[in-house]
């Protein structure tokens, strides 16, 4: 069977999972000057996108309706390329203050069909890890830690080079004409890891001094205030505004973590964690830093494979974060964390 898509067949899908369901006609009498088709083409479009198992159907006749796969709004699906030819202050029905709705939403993020596939994959990270020699398993927590600490750091700005950051991990040597402070961020990053690593079973359960201690180990030394932020802060390429009030933030941060413990499925909470602490903003800086290596430590607490995000492009990443701020989507961070665990499988402690 074809499975690709066509432009035409992308925007009635972008459509519709930004709908309730629609009928044909609705499809048809939405769809832009670009993309006018006959009744009977679009037919053929439906058809095909039901095939793929990218929509569902409901009712007969003229009672039918196509929606999403997705019951859940927060994984409606957005063409992400012609999302980002709109200027921030030009694009349209922009959520640009926090939405309280959506601790409502923080579940069913992967379905069973979707766990139940990822399972068939599934490989326990305490096994296969303690399996290999000890001096072997050594020398793959450091390749990880350089690669996710590289890595992490770029998205961040930092332009250390992979071999730098090797190099600095391994030699202490730091690299020449580079700030001081961009190999304090990577360093922070491998000794975050290795606490992480020597701890993991403590992040079954997360607290609010769990969150805060990973960050104070992230920022130190960076000039960077520690604790729940006081002030407003900014994001670049959006128009959203992140909480400013200190106890909005704390309000937030605490049902964020309700819902994170409420979460059982391991690359579920690794989500929930990547987008919200990011959404929140709860400190001045390292926001997504600490996202990111909390959800580790959530994984490796439940024996699933870190996440080292080596082959990820960074303005996809960017991207898909400031889709979630903005739409409140997280179609794009969920394929990120399903995406990077799929290589964390194929590329680590083999």
């Amino acid at each position: 069977m074809n499975d690709t898509v066509n432009p035409r067949q992308v925007q009635i899908l972008d459509l519709i999972n930004k709908s309730g369901g629609l009928s044909r006609l609705e499809v048809r009498s939405r769809l832009g000057i670009d993309y006018l088709a006959s009744t009977p083409t679009i037919a053929r479009d439906l058809a095909h996108l039901l095939k793929m198992g990218s929509v569902v159907v409901h009712g007969e006749g003229r009672n039918t309706r196509y929606s999403g796969i997705n019951s859940n709004k927060l994984l409606r699906y957005f063409d992400l390329d012609k999302y980002f030819t709109i200027d921030p202050d030009q694009r349209e029905f922009v959520k640009k203050s926090f939405n309280y709705d959506i601790f409502g939403d923080l579940s069913g993020l992967y379905t069973l069909k979707e766990q139940s596939e990822l399972d068939k994959i599934y490989k326990n990270f305490d096994t296969e890890s303690m399996s290999t020699n000890r001096d072997i398993y050594l020398k793959e927590v450091e390749r990880f830690v350089i690669e996710l600490s590289w890595k992490s750091s770029k998205i961040e700005g930092n332009t250390y080079s992979l071999l730098d950051t090797e190099t600095l991990i391994k030699q202490r040597i730091e690299a020449e004409g580079h700030p001081k402070d961009e190999a304090v961020m990577i360093l922070n990053h491998k000794t975050a890891f290795e606490t992480i690593l020597a701890n993991k079973k403590d992040y079954k359960k997360i607290t609010l001094s769990q969150i805060t201690q990973l960050h104070n180990i992230l920022i130190k030394d960076l000039n960077v205030t520690t604790g729940i932020r006081n002030q407003a802060v900014g994001i670049t390429g959006t128009t959203y505004h992140p909480l400013d009030s200190h106890s909005q933030i704390q309000d937030a941060v605490d049902k964020f973590i309700v819902c994170l413990n409420k979460a059982d499925y391991p690359l579920e909470k690794a989500l929930i964690i990547v987008a919200m602490i990011s959404y929140v903003q709860p400190f001045a800086d390292g926001n997504k830093r600490t996202a990111r290596m909390l959800a580790n430590a959530v994984l490796l607490a439940n024996d699933y494979y870190p996440l080292s995000y080596r082959n990820i492009d960074e303005t996809f990443y960017k991207k898909a974060l400031v889709l979630f701020y903005e739409q409140n989507s997280l179609y794009y961070l969920k394929q990120i964390i399903t995406d990077q665990y799929r290589f964390a499988l194929d590329t680590y402690f083999k």
